[in-house]
């Protein structure tokens, strides 16, 4: 029987998988520093409009204002992930953040300015922009550097390791019947978050309908799960307050007209319980629970001239909720704005969640790298600080590869033999999920079912994201029977092939999320999830994080002092 798929292989000095924020970035900084270095992005989307900034923003939540310095972000950033954070990196995250965006500004994006030419801030950390073409800004930039490949619409699903070293990676066209091995000198990860762990609010046909990008399925997380690499703070959950319904950021109205949160009985609750990102869901959460729902921004009052301003605004980035102030046939200022929390997500760019890193952006594996959401220890980075993360690891990544160079160290890439053996085993791979099996089930009702159990057993919108040690156990039980299932789906193209891996990716993450979650025994982040078993917080976990390691097929957990700066240099590793 023929193969279904073509095999291709490419050989490059860098491959940076995933064409987000960062992974955009890092290639700019490469090509500018270094236009004799081959670069190759694998997107699995289109670079032009895919990862977070697909549909643009309207402001730049990371930026040191007039009157502020880098060690003040820190310390609001600290405050607000409760101690749980790599100061280290988020330092060298702020020191950037003005850097990246006078790039930005330079390359084309509209900064809104005042008449004496300064730019228009939002509360003390933001500045306002005309972000809907942010991304394909970006994208353009990207496509001009003549040393810079973009392959668009490849699925990567797993890194090649040789002797320790990750050498590359391989995947799939998802349109195409085209299979890919990558061969590099050093490999960046710059995949994103996960999504759709868990039920969402809006289950069924639109379970996807969510406030995370839907094809961001932690695919960067599981590879380096799989991998062996050392992974940092899965049971910091983010869960975002949003509009009710549309999903829509809610940061425009509360920082924007300085919108108050509210309950029913028309009372601000939101100092009751704090201010936090985590404070205000829980507040929301609690509010709600105790009969004072629903819960609002209170827009209602607000100058008729605001209310224009939010429906402009929520245009750029969010038009279900522009549409659905006019469908009600109320102005903004004339109704207040029903809020809620999402269901969990995990997003290095909110909380500390994802690869353990050192302050160059080294993951613990050798000759890989991790930015953006995808790397951990580094919350509220958002699309600046992703950038900058980007900026760091490519620098790195070019010092590295000069040490190599001058100093022969490198162990080279992979022979032309070695790579066509590789081929074979990756044929091998994909071309077992075209053949004929006998499965009861398929990938939407695995996910949904994946999503259920995280939902009902590790703290999802049903529990108002409470859990405890047993609900956890039986969770672990659960995925892993999900997981054995997987082995039995059939793909009749290469779409299917996609769909088969993102709930592979999905339930691999599954999996350390409720590792972590049993292994910090207290709750730090309420308004993220509350371990019922342990509802307080303890002083010895002030400054301990929880990583682990995939070893002999378990997740094993480890603690890491916070304090303790990790140096991987070119051996990665451990501490």
């Amino acid at each position: 029987m023929e193969n279904y798929m073509k095999t291709e292989i490419i050989t490059s000095d860098v491959l940076i998988i995933g064409g987000g924020t960062s992974g955009c970035y890092a290639a700019l900084t490469i090509a500018e520093q270094n236009p004799e270095l081959k670069v190759v992005i694998a997107e699995k989307a289109n670079i032009i409009r895919s990862g977070c900034l697909a549909a643009g923003v309207n402001a730049l939540n990371a930026y040191i204002t007039e009157g502020r310095k880098p060690e003040d972000y820190v310390d609001y950033a600290t405050k607000d992930a409760n101690g749980i954070v790599r100061k280290d990196l988020l330092l060298s995250m702020s020191q950037g953040l003005n850097r990246v965006t006078a790039k930005l500004e330079e390359l084309g994006l509209v900064i809104l300015k005042d008449e004496n030419g300064k730019y228009v801030t939002r509360g003390n950390r933001n500045i306002k922009i005309n972000g809907e073409n942010i991304k394909p800004i970006l994208a353009e930039a990207v496509k001009a550097q003549k040393n810079v490949k973009v392959i668009n619409h490849v699925n990567i699903t797993d890194y090649i390791t040789e002797q320790d070293k990750v050498t590359g990676a391989y995947g799939f066209d998802v349109n195409e019947k085209i299979a890919y091995i990558f061969s590099a000198k050093a490999v960046l990860c710059a995949t994103g978050g996960a999504a759709g762990l868990y039920r969402p609010n809006n289950p069924g046909f639109s379970r996807h309908k969510m406030w995370y990008p839907p094809f961001n399925t932690g695919a960067g997380y599981a590879m380096g799960i799989l991998a062996g690499a050392e992974m940092t703070t899965f049971e910091m959950r983010f869960i975002a307050l949003r509009c009710k319904d549309t999903i829509a950021p809610t940061g425009t109205i509360a920082q924007g007209v300085g919108a108050k949160q509210i309950n029913s009985l028309g009372e601000v609750y939101e100092t009751k319980y704090g201010i936090t990102t985590e404070e205000r869901v829980y507040g929301t959460v609690a509010e709600n629970q105790e009969g004072r729902g629903p819960c609002y921004l209170q827009t209602e009052g607000i100058k008729e001239e605001q209310g224009k301003d939010l429906l402009k605004a929520y245009l750029n980035m969010a038009p279900s909720q522009t549409l659905k102030w006019i469908e009600s046939g109320k102005e903004p200022n004339e109704q207040d704005v029903e809020i809620e929390g999402t269901e969990p997500y995990i997003v290095g760019g909110h909380t500390a969640s994802g690869y353990w890193i050192d302050d160059a952006r080294r993951t613990t594996l050798k000759g890989l790298y991790a930015a953006g959401d995808v790397a951990g220890g580094c919350p509220q980075k958002y699309v600046t600080g992703a950038l900058v993360e980007g900026e760091i690891a490519a620098e790195t990544i070019l010092k590295d590869l000069k040490q190599e160079e001058e100093g022969q160290q490198s162990e080279g890439q992979a022979s032309k033999e070695q790579l066509e053996k590789l081929a074979q085993a990756v044929d091998q791979e994909y071309e077992s999920c075209f053949a004929e099996k006998k499965s009861f089930f398929g990938t939407e009702q695995i996910e949904e079912a994946m999503q259920k159990v995280m939902d009902a057993y590790a703290g999802g919108i049903g529990t108002n994201y409470r859990y405890n040690e047993k609900q956890l156990n039986i969770a672990e039980e659960k995925i892993g029977q999900l997981f054995a299932l997987t082995k039995d789906l059939t793909a009749k193209d290469t779409d299917d092939l996609l769909h088969i891996y993102e709930v592979k990716e999905r339930l691999v993450v599954c999996k350390s999320v409720i590792a972590h979650l049993k292994a910090r025994k207290e709750t730090r982040w309420r308004g993220f999830g509350q371990n019922m078993g342990y509802p307080g917080t303890k002083d010895d976990w002030d400054k301990k994080a929880v990583n682990s390691v995939y070893e002999n097929g378990k997740i094993k957990i480890l603690f890491r002092d916070l304090t303790q700066t990790p140096d991987f240099g070119q051996k990665g590793g451990t501490l």
